[in-house]
């Protein structure tokens, strides 16, 4: 049984959920085989949809959160209703992750696009064709980046696959073009609001998606599961005083345009920090953490926040001092270049 599964027996033990039928049970994410189909399906609240059966390879997996699940929760009602998903929130809080995940877990297969102001209609009717013949999921990041023009048409578009599909079709006509339809298609879109250079969306766009709001990811749960990922068994107090730190950072250092303590910014340390582990794995991990913030994040640290950074880290890792991983050859070929 994965960490996972445990903290889900775990978690319903707590909240005494003794009956199927119960809210805490069916919010959860459930792969069963379904008699009457004769098919492998996926039940979650009142949805049920069909496995995909793409092979995606072992590639990684989301740590799963109280915020994950509400989006998992969201979006599969959203399918089942035969709608598109929107989910709106600041950059670096697992918008597009989230979505790639359950993809990941329902086995369907995920097209990112990037989205900006240089696609037009007709680029976007090709892309809903492709997606609705393939059965396969769309997922239109910084969806509000298109220009007003272009997304009034895309609601028309849109709403055509979707029609088809509430009407059992298997076949459909998009911009002009009869084309095969999967029922199983699903579309995302992702959205910054508030940014420089983003739209509204059209209020007839707006009702074809099912909007969630994507604030604050639980960093430290992230980050304890990550850390045990990557090999250190003391990871639930490393993961509180990495948080820590970089929530001190966000507060205390100035604001510089460049600076970063989000989750890219902990993900990149803490894969830093795994290869650390592996490379001297007789060293402690506490060490290896300091070693990996430090190194990581003084480059990027303008001079006067500097002593600030290192008092937050003396005080964290007090009684720590551990030598910089240099690459000599590397610093050698720099000094000759200069």
């Amino acid at each position: 049984m994965d960490a996972h599964s445990r903290d889900i027996i775990d978690l319903l033990v707590k909240q005494e959920v003794k009956k199927a039928d119960e809210f805490q049970w069916q919010t959860q994410l459930k792969g069963v085989f379904d008699p009457g189909r004769n098919d492998f399906v996926f039940r979650i609240a009142d949805a049920c949809l069909d496995y995909g059966y793409e092979y995606l390879g072992n590639g990684a997996r989301l740590v799963i959160t109280p915020l994950t699940d509400r989006i998992y929760v969201t979006a599969t009602q959203a399918l089942h209703l035969k709608m598109g998903c929107a989910p709106a929130g600041p950059a670096g809080t697992g918008k597009t992750e989230s979505t790639k995940d359950l993809a990941s877990a329902l086995g369907k297969a995920v097209y990112v696009f990037n989205c900006s102001d240089q696609m037009d209609y007709q680029g976007m009717a090709g892309i809903f064709k492709g997606l609705a013949a393939s059965g396969s999921w769309g997922c239109f990041d910084e969806f509000n980046r298109l220009v007003p023009e272009v997304l009034s048409v895309c609601s028309v578009q849109f709403k055509s696959v979707t029609d088809a599909i509430k009407a059992g079709k298997t076949r459909f006509t998009i911009q002009g073009d009869e084309i095969s339809l999967d029922p199983s298609f699903g579309a995302f879109i992702t959205m910054n609001p508030g940014y420089l250079g983003r739209s509204d969306l059209p209020e007839g766009l707006k009702a074809l998606f099912r909007p969630i709001t994507v604030v604050v990811p639980d960093l430290e749960l992230i980050c304890e599961n990550m850390l045990m990922a990557e090999g250190f068994v003391s990871s639930k107090g490393l993961a509180k005083k990495f948080t820590t730190l970089y929530f001190l950072c966000r507060d205390l250092l100035s604001k510089a345009a460049h600076y970063d303590w989000g989750l890219r910014a902990i993900k990149s340390v803490l894969v830093v920090a795994g290869v650390m582990k592996r490379a001297e794995p007789t060293l402690a991990e506490s060490a290896i953490l300091l070693r990996a913030l430090r190194d990581f994040n003084i480059p990027k640290i303008v001079a006067d926040d500097l002593d600030i950074f290192f008092g937050l880290l003396g005080d964290l890792f007090p009684g720590i001092d551990v030598p910089r991983n240099r690459d000599i050859r590397m610093e050698k070929i720099i000094e000759d270049c200069a």
